[in-house]
């Protein structure tokens, strides 16, 4: 099962139906997979598709920027099963027509592709490059297509207040640690939404490393969105922040979208 850093904006099967996960949820509150398993559904799979206009915003330790204009395409073919997600970057020039494609798979690793055109090669994301940063950002291909929520043991902490939100806080550890290079990392959840307020990631030492924070939610179409986001990295001193400036969801996506073939040749229609 899925969930993601950046699915954010930018999700493997479940065992139940949405239906029957919400009243599991309902009955055992207890259960940090529990907990888990809502926030997949509420974050990774809102409705059944989406189009959304996205601003990436890149600040190095000097103050510096880089920014990124993207489009995002994402379909469901079910809640919590197979998703897959088409990234096309519009801006700068030195990235406009770079695209990444993700492709779902329940029960086995994602299929993931790059296409750079300053050299024309479509490239194949490796499972060994999946904690490597996408696209010269503070999120790692992982957090933009997702990681496996059964390759983690889910421990439920308690309930604390986050600024005006409750929330349930849940603390991740990795079953296979010598395979990734952090330790664990604790949630914490809107009880309301289900939706990441924020994500501490610690390090193979202990020390926290890397910080996730939504900033914004909005109700759109009558869903309950993130719109903005940061993602800081405390050793480098980057950060950097997303921003979703539109979303439509329920809008035909269909899945001749997400073929390699059209990393080269974007489908225009969708990603003007």
């Amino acid at each position: 099962m899925k969930y993601l850093g950046f699915g954010l904006v930018f999700a493997s099967l479940l065992s139940v139906s949405g239906m029957e996960l919400r009243s599991a949820y309902a009955a055992d509150t207890a259960g940090g997979s529990t907990v888990m398993k809502e926030m997949l559904l509420a974050y990774y799979y809102p409705r059944t598709d989406a189009k959304s206009e996205v601003f990436m915003r890149i600040v190095n330790r000097q103050g510096q920027t880089r920014e990124r204009r993207l489009t995002m395409l994402r379909l469901d073919e079910a809640d919590g099963g197979k998703q897959s997600y088409y990234i096309y970057f519009h801006e700068p020039a030195d990235v406009e027509g770079m695209s990444f494609l993700v492709l779902k798979h329940p029960g086995r690793d994602d299929d993931r592709w790059l296409y750079l055109p300053s050299i024309d090669l479509v490239k194949r994301i490796a499972t060994s490059d999946k904690r490597t940063s996408f696209a010269g950002s503070d999120f790692t291909y992982e957090d933009v297509s997702g990681r496996d929520l059964d390759e983690d043991d889910h421990e439920l902490l308690g309930v604390e207040s986050l600024g005006e939100h409750s929330t349930f806080v849940v603390k991740s550890t990795p079953k296979r640690p010598g395979e990734v290079e952090f330790s664990s990392r604790k949630f914490w959840i809107d009880k309301a939404t289900h939706l990441p307020l924020k994500v501490e990631h610690y390090d193979l030492k202990g020390t926290l490393y890397k910080i996730y924070e939504t900033s914004e939610i909005q109700t759109l179409q009558g869903t309950p969105t993130i719109t903005k986001a940061v993602m800081k990295d405390l050793g480098s001193g980057h950060e950097t922040e997303i921003t979703i400036k539109t979303i439509s969801y329920d809008v035909g996506i269909t899945p001749d979208l997400f073929q390699e073939r059209l990393l080269r040749r974007p489908p225009t229609k969708w990603i003007r």
